[in-house]
């Protein structure tokens, strides 16, 4: 191969380079997304095709709660359970959006304190396919212990959905 030749596949091979790396990094990485429903819907689900219920509570104004939708929500294995063996749902404490928690229709910052008796944020709980409460989770948590979590609640899940 002559030098010239040699020198202008150097140069392609250089401008290809140049040009791709600009287009590899405008593709952000999409990070795993929980797919949340509405607290009816969930319930809703759940009779016609019976998964335990994961409710979320939170609040815009709680960091915490935003740590684990940045850090939690978005691990993978996080995501892919709670979409496939849950019915996952997000539950906004300010919101004055009224729900039935275990036999009462209340708003959602009652049934967190009066019926779940939860006090603090981030707060999780554990509905069966009927509805009603089965445990309740006060605490920020690493992806890793969400799924530790997660895998308990399913080794229960049989016993449990019968509630």
């Amino acid at each position: 191969m002559s030098p010239r030749r040699l020198s202008i596949a150097g140069l392609v091979c250089a401008v290809l380079l140049v040009l791709s790396v600009p287009a590899l990094s405008a593709v952000p990485m999409q990070k795993p997304q929980v797919h949340w429903m509405s607290y009816s819907k969930a319930l809703e689900k759940a009779k016609q095709n019976p998964k335990l219920i994961f409710v979320d509570l939170y609040a815009d104004w709680c960091l915490p709660c935003r740590v684990m939708d940045a850090n939690v929500y978005s691990d993978s294995t996080v995501a892919s359970l709670l979409n496939g063996k849950f019915y996952a749902v997000k539950l906004d404490v300010e919101s004055k959006e009224k729900i039935t928690c275990d036999g009462e229709h209340k708003i959602v910052k009652d049934c967190m304190t009066q019926v779940w008796e939860l006090s603090t944020l981030p707060s999780f709980v554990l509905l069966a396919p009927k509805g009603l409460s089965i445990l309740t989770v006060t605490d920020s948590m690493s992806p890793q212990e969400m799924q530790s979590l997660l895998y308990q609640f399913l080794a229960k899940e049989e016993e449990w959905s019968k509630r």
